[in-house]
């Protein structure tokens, strides 16, 4: 029987090889400017189109440093009070934006039918470790304590992001179980999310390179975030794990960080916290903003959707 770690799908090695042939330099060799360039790049080209909404609104909220751009979405023009999704985007703390990831937030909130308001935190290396979590749970107050200007009220705080943003959504979960807000946190939906030192993630050797984020590229984003590796903040799996919120955690199979995601998993499990986790088979890292290029991952992504549907229902008593 094949190894079920390295199976690959046909529509992801596809894109791979695709990839592998254009031959782009290592990340640590380009500008920072190049850097981010290529990553909006390659979203804009390797994701499905943005969807139609009744509401997308960039809005501006007081951060510890400054204003915070955010972006809210909304298929309903109005709706009544209810869970509201913080989006936390991906890129290492260094490259992703608003923008890298609007595709995939006009879908959250489409298929979801919550809002979703996507968060601009600050970025490495102009502002290091803590500033984006800083931000992130700085944003994430003001979301619960603001249903005028946004024009909605939250009755509970979906905490959801990728790659860095996974890290940032469950930073703001601990921050917010240690200090509550207005409304609690209701769920936490980490993809795969960087929560333990990276170098101690086998799996780092195993997808070195040819698979989407690269060993060099996770040191590169490292280097310029600069955590620090005994504070919680930066590794949230030194934090209160059994303070942890219900939980869709998700990896996938390929990804060099992979075991970060397991690790954190096991620690979850391990304090008995109310999780679905679900391993993607045969897919990369940046999974969630390639399903163009990667069609099979529109499928992975709506497991996503369902397991979120199914864990909010059960935690609210079965009321929708």
């Amino acid at each position: 029987m094949a190894d079920q770690h390295h199976y690959i799908r046909a529509d992801v090695k596809a894109f791979l090889d695709g990839l592998a042939a254009m031959g782009s330099p290592p990340i640590s060799e380009i500008s920072l400017e190049q850097a981010r360039g290529g990553y909006l790049a390659l979203h804009a080209m390797g994701d499905r189109p943005a969807r139609e909404l009744a509401v997308i609104r960039d809005l501006t909220c007081t951060g510890p440093a400054g204003q915070i751009s955010l972006r809210l979405y909304d298929a309903r023009e109005t709706r009544d009070a209810g869970p509201v999704i913080v989006f936390y985007h991906g890129g290492g703390y260094v490259i992703g934006d608003l923008d890298s990831h609007h595709n995939l937030c006009t879908e959250i909130a489409a298929q979801m039918d919550l809002p979703v308001v996507a968060v601009d935190y600050r970025r490495a290396p102009e502002h290091p470790f803590p500033a984006a979590v800083d931000d992130s749970e700085a944003a994430a107050r003001w979301i619960v304590g603001s249903p005028e200007a946004l024009g909605r009220a939250a009755t509970g705080l979906v905490v959801m992001g990728d790659s860095a943003g996974g890290n940032a959504s469950i930073v703001t979960a601990q921050a917010l179980a240690e200090r509550p807000a207005a409304v609690p946190v209701v769920l936490q939906v980490p993809i795969f999310p960087l929560t333990t030192d990276y170098r101690d993630c086998g799996s780092l050797e195993t997808f070195a390179e040819g698979f989407v984020l690269s060993k060099l590229a996770v040191e590169f984003f490292d280097r310029s975030y600069a955590p620090d590796p005994a504070d919680k903040r930066a590794m949230p799996i030194l934090g209160d794990i059994a303070a942890s919120p219900p939980t869709v955690l998700v990896t996938a199979s390929l990804d060099p960080i992979r075991d970060s995601g397991r690790a954190y998993g096991a620690a979850l499990a391990a304090a008995g916290v109310d999780m679905t986790f679900l391993e993607m088979k045969g897919l990369t890292h940046s999974f969630t903003n390639l399903r163009q290029v990667m069609p099979s991952a529109q499928g992975d992504l709506e497991r996503i959707f369902a397991a979120m549907k199914l864990m909010l229902n059960a935690n609210s008593g079965g009321a929708s």
